[in-house]
């Protein structure tokens, strides 16, 4: 495992965080926060193999949090000296101070053991910040040439994001965390128009918690995108109805995601955070009896998962992460929650969900790798398919569209196969299927084994107003659903 940069441990961090938190102390904060953080991305895009994005950031702050008489206050700088960060404290407590006012909410945290000079560092073999641009470049130039010799592809979009978050904390109450992850999303995606129709296939390979050595995950996938896209733009167009459907890990893990993932966010539960794509229809009063879906259904929040892109050693608040239930044999049973929802709400600790996306941003309660477990002895994906007589094979993310309470849904894919009679018979295209949370995860009558699943996930959630963006993995197996409404989306689009 590596070792965090030597560059960002000789930054100036103790002495501004014993400054910063000694002066909230004395001007009577009750709980007090330092977080010094360095947050690197870069993204590179190329176009037919030519440079059309090659972006870099760097943002290099820290932030006190305080709760003083029950009110949060909050202030940022980017000055690393001792005095600054006693006057950011300052600023704090004044804003909690004019925040008292019109506050009738008092502030409380569920009480966290202090873990003391804990250091903690994701699991990644190079560091992609090392390699060069010019390497990068050449690699995607490499991919995207190699594409475009074949004479049924048109265009070829090839893209690279990476990040590096480097976290120094300190609080009050003695905890002291130094953390850093890394991660990468490499993709490719291939276009071509024929008989007036554009189609496009991309790559499966999801975004991860690694280094630079992931990309070797992306090539595998290359040759095949020409026959698959070729494949594509031949298929006959699905004829509406009614479905089983055998669902691949690189299309379920995005349903997770907004029907369950944020749908189990304590404070959307609560009605806290409704501005922001709304609030849950899995309120508290249906802890313990709700139905969310078959007794098969098992998912777990967890913030540890080795490459997963919401797995933190510590949290934001200096919480242990953790792995928790939210949904046992199909019944809800947990929630994602933070400090201040989880002493609101009479539990003895956070579950470790609170992030911040940048040292200007105040911590909120954020998703953990949300996921659904495996059948220990469930069958492969061909199966699965085995078990259907007609149906369809959907493989791939695309676009989505729920509801302001994470019920009504649609969501469509990248690729689709006829099923007859327990074999896949050919393409099919114009998918989506359709159904509420409840019913679809209620429909749910078969998952696949350990050897089907697949950690999924995204850079780019978004949560919070002023909006912060995190990112976020999601492991599933393939499942099968029964009797799911599949619509035509170019029939639907002409309606």
């Amino acid at each position: 495992m590596p070792d965090i940069d030597a560059d960002f441990l000789a930054l100036p961090l103790r002495g501004p965080a014993d400054a910063a938190l000694q002066r909230a102390r004395d001007l009577g904060a009750e709980h007090a926060d330092f977080r010094l953080e360095r947050v690197r991305g870069q993204r590179l895009s190329l176009v037919d193999g030519v440079v059309e994005t090659a972006a870099d950031t760097d943002t290099l702050g820290f932030a006190v949090r305080v709760v003083h008489n029950g009110v949060w206050g909050f202030a940022a700088g980017t000055d690393l000296t001792p005095d600054a960060a006693a006057a950011v404290a300052e600023q704090a407590v004044q804003v909690a101070r004019v925040a008292a006012a019109v506050t009738t909410e008092r502030v409380e945290l569920a009480p966290e053991p202090a873990h003391t000079d804990a250091v903690w560092v994701s699991s990644y073999e190079t560091d992609p910040f090392a390699v060069a641009l010019r390497e990068k470049t050449s690699l995607l130039a490499g991919w995207s040439r190699r594409l475009l010799s074949d004479e049924r592809v048109d265009h070829v979009d090839a893209s690279l994001a990476q990040a590096k978050e480097q976290k120094f904390y300190a609080d009050t109450a003695g905890t002291v965390t130094t953390q850093q992850r890394v991660r990468v999303a490499p993709e490719v995606e291939v276009m071509a128009a024929r008989a007036g129709r554009l189609e496009t296939m991309r790559t499966l390979a999801p975004p991860a918690g690694r280094g630079y050595e992931y990309l070797q995950a992306v090539a595998p996938e290359l040759d095949e995108l020409p026959d698959l896209l070729a494949e594509k733009l031949a298929a006959p167009s699905v004829e509406a109805g009614r479905y089983d459907l055998v669902i691949d890990p690189s299309n379920l893990w995005l349903t997770i995601h907004e029907s369950i993932g944020h749908a189990t966010e304590l404070d959307r539960a609560l009605g806290y955070e409704a501005a922001y794509a709304g609030t849950s229809f899995a309120t508290v009063d249906q802890l313990g009896s709700l139905v969310y879906g078959s007794p098969i259904m098992n998912v777990t929040g967890d913030r540890t998962v080795e490459n997963g892109l919401a797995s933190i050693g510590y949290d934001d608040e200096g919480v242990a992460t953790s792995s928790f239930d939210l949904v046992r044999d199909g019944v809800l049973v947990g929630y994602q929650r933070d400090r201040r929802i989880s002493a609101l709400q009479g539990h003895d600790r956070s579950n470790g969900c609170a992030f911040a996306d940048s040292p200007a941003t105040m911590p909120i309660q954020r998703m953990a790798n949300v996921s659904l477990a495996p059948d220990p002895d469930g069958p492969s994906t061909d199966g699965l398919i085995s078990q259907v007589e007609r149906g369809i094979y959907v493989v791939g993310d695309r676009s989505w569209s729920i509801d302001m309470q994470r019920y009504n849904f649609q969501f469509t894919g990248q690729r689709f196969y006829r099923i007859e009679n327990g074999r896949l018979a050919g393409m099919l295209r114009d998918v989506a299927y359709q159904a509420t949370t409840t019913d679809f995860w209620g429909s749910m009558a078969a998952l696949g084994g350990p050897q089907t699943y697949v950690l999924g996930g995204t850079f780019m959630c978004g949560k919070g107003q002023p909006g912060q963006v995190a990112a976020v993995s999601h492991g599933c197996p393939s499942a099968l659903f029964r009797d799911v409404r599949v619509l035509n989306t170019v029939q639907e689009a002409g309606k």
